[in-house]
């Protein structure tokens, strides 16, 4: 009887320890690169979530929302919006100002948010990306596997899913934000937990808003991460087909200016192709670049520094005859030291 017992506590103490560990989001049984080294494939499994995420946002349908609820959900939208421009792509990807330890902490927390993955997954990914752009290996391009696949379709396939550590080292030195990017559910889960309160408590305390907890759990979260996604994924798919170039950049990265109005300034996209170093994509005052309007503002606030500038020789760079393709020395310039190609 005592070994039937023993036996069963071993094997509740292994199905906890196994339920424990899936919740850090770098755990792989069978080892990240064996899971790296799968085809490049959309699995159902992995579209589960993003159906549920969107299914919940039919609830909207039901849940009419306030003024104050849509302007929550506004509000958030904008919000993370530019974590995910001025820190998950301007900082943690390029590198294109410097901050306190303490402040790239809080930067990945508020980016976090956005429940596009942790800050490490997201540099990693777009480093490689920039390094294979629109080439066989860049892992979200529409020239190679169509607009769908570099929308959605690459962040449902198990290849994609872990985080390569290797192409980060400037960044796995810290350990905080290796914990941000392997518990990269928290930050969405407790954004989602607080609306639900807010709501909850704002019907008590100020019914006169006429909000409610289902109101800002639905218009707040849901649907303002659902928007949020598909305009982050804009960039990949539709920067990459629709729009203007500027630059020979030996891709398919395009300027446009609707996009850059819904995130902030990413829509220069073959500006940032071309100069990946600098903070600010927009180049004549007209490319609306309000990613970059805040990182100034922040900057004189002491809260970031060194905001990295166009060439000096960005007139002639301009002129049509010196639209030249960046040479691989341009670009071991303008990207991280440990992404050099």
């Amino acid at each position: 009887m005592s070994c039937v017992v023993a036996d069963l506590l071993s094997r509740s103490r292994n199905s906890l320890w196994h339920v424990i560990r899936s919740l850090d989001s770098d755990y792989f049984p069978e080892g990240a690169d064996t899971v790296r080294a799968r085809a490049k494939t959309v699995e159902l499994s992995r579209c589960l979530p993003f159906v549920a995420l969107h299914a919940a946002c039919l609830a909207a349908f039901w849940v009419k929302p306030s003024a104050f609820t849509l302007a929550v959900a506004f509000a958030l939208y904008w919000v993370r919006m530019f974590a995910i421009t001025g820190f998950y792509h301007r900082y943690f990807s390029h590198r294109t100002f410097s901050t306190s330890r303490t402040m790239q902490f809080i930067f990945a927390l508020w980016g976090a948010t956005a429940g596009q993955r942790g800050p490490l997954w997201w540099a990693a990914h777009h480093r490689l990306h920039h390094r294979e752009s629109d080439k066989e290996n860049d892992v979200h391009s529409p020239v190679q596997r169509g607009f769908l696949w570099s929308h959605i379709g690459w962040i449902t396939s198990s290849a994609n899913i872990p985080t390569d550590y290797k192409a980060i080292p400037d960044l796995t030195r810290y350990p905080e934000l290796v914990l941000v990017n392997r518990l990269d559910w928290v930050p969405p889960f407790l954004l989602a937990l607080t609306l639900l309160a807010l709501g909850e408590a704002l019907r008590v305390a100020a019914p006169q808003l006429g909000t409610s907890g289902p109101q800002l759990l639905v218009w707040g979260f849901f649907v303002s991460t659902v928007v949020l996604f598909h305009g982050t994924c804009c960039i990949n798919s539709v920067g990459h087909i629709f729009g203007s170039q500027r630059f020979r950049t030996n891709d398919a990265s395009k300027n446009n200016f609707a996009l850059a109005l819904i995130t902030l300034g990413e829509g220069w996209h073959n500006n940032h192709h071309r100069f990946q170093g600098a903070a600010r994509q927009g180049i004549y005052w007209w490319e609306i670049d309000v990613t970059y309007y805040l990182l100034s503002g922040m900057e004189k606030l002491g809260l970031v520094s060194d905001l990295h500038k166009h060439p000096a020789d960005l007139k002639l760079l301009l002129d049509k005859q010196h639209r030249q393709s960046p040479t691989k020395e341009d670009l071991r310039k303008e990207i991280p030291q440990e992404t050099k190609l």
